[in-house]
């Protein structure tokens, strides 16, 4: 028995999200199906986290536990062969059978890109957040700065991340340890997060509020306040999926 580790990178375009669901297919159903077939026996694949609809991975980490003794690069090959083009398997490690995907992992990093300009390319409307205003950058990082550091952030998490009848474990407290705006060019933003963890649509709804800032339709001080209320309904919408990239899960 072997426990095998995958880094994986997928378009996340097609797909329902990363986990397996009744109502269309998963990033996970894909390379369940074709693991399956090349190691002859049923296969389970435990991811890092959850990704939605829509959202991209550059680096989702998973496991999964085999009897196969097809090397580890005969084994990537294979799936990449099999895989369609919108998912590839970029690494492949043998760990110890105490790894796991989720639990092993110590933080995760994710982008947010958005495109300011008045009319986006057609290539970029799977993968780019297209918002056509004039944003106020340093407003929007006054706010980046006001997430950094342990906070709960109950303020910005969607109903169902997690099990709130549970009294023991962090509720919704999570440490963000990197929260910063790279400019790419004139009209693309990149928004950088690195935290131990995040709620069910945690980005995408403190992006959503981000961009009232930056709009001039709330102030940095009203971004404070709503993240200390730790009330959902006083945050912003939630941003669309397709801006939003997982791109690395360190352990």
């Amino acid at each position: 028995m072997r426990n095998i580790r995958l880094t994986i990178a997928y378009d996340g375009s097609g797909y329902c999200g990363w986990q397996r669901q009744k109502n269309g297919l998963s990033v996970q159903e894909e390379l369940e199906r074709v693991l399956t077939t090349i190691c002859n026996e049923e296969i389970t694949l435990h991811g890092a986290g959850r990704t939605d609809a829509g959202v991209h991975a550059r680096a989702m980490a998973a496991h999964f536990h085999t009897n196969s003794p097809i090397p580890p690069a005969n084994l990537q090959k294979g799936l990449n062969s099999m895989l369609p083009g919108a998912v590839r398997v970029i690494a492949l490690d043998v760990m110890s059978m105490d790894f796991h995907a989720r639990f092993s992992a110590h933080s995760k990093s994710y982008h947010y890109r958005i495109s300011t300009d008045r009319i986006q390319p057609p290539w970029e409307r799977n993968y780019v957040t297209h918002v056509p205003f004039e944003l106020t950058r340093d407003d929007m990082r006054a706010c980046l700065d006001a997430i950094e550091g342990c906070h709960d952030f109950a303020s910005f998490e969607t109903a169902g991340s997690r099990d709130r009848e549970l009294t023991t474990g962090r509720g919704s407290v999570r440490t963000i340890s990197r929260a910063r705006l790279v400019e790419e060019d004139e009209h693309h933003l990149c928004f950088e997060f690195s935290g131990d963890g995040f709620l069910r649509h945690m980005i995408r709804n403190l992006m959503g509020t981000i961009l009232e800032v930056g709009k001039k339709r709330k102030s940095p001080q009203d971004f404070t306040n709503i993240l200390r209320s730790r009330k959902r309904s006083a945050a912003g919408a939630t941003a669309p999926p397709h801006g939003l990239y997982l791109v690395e899960v360190k352990y």
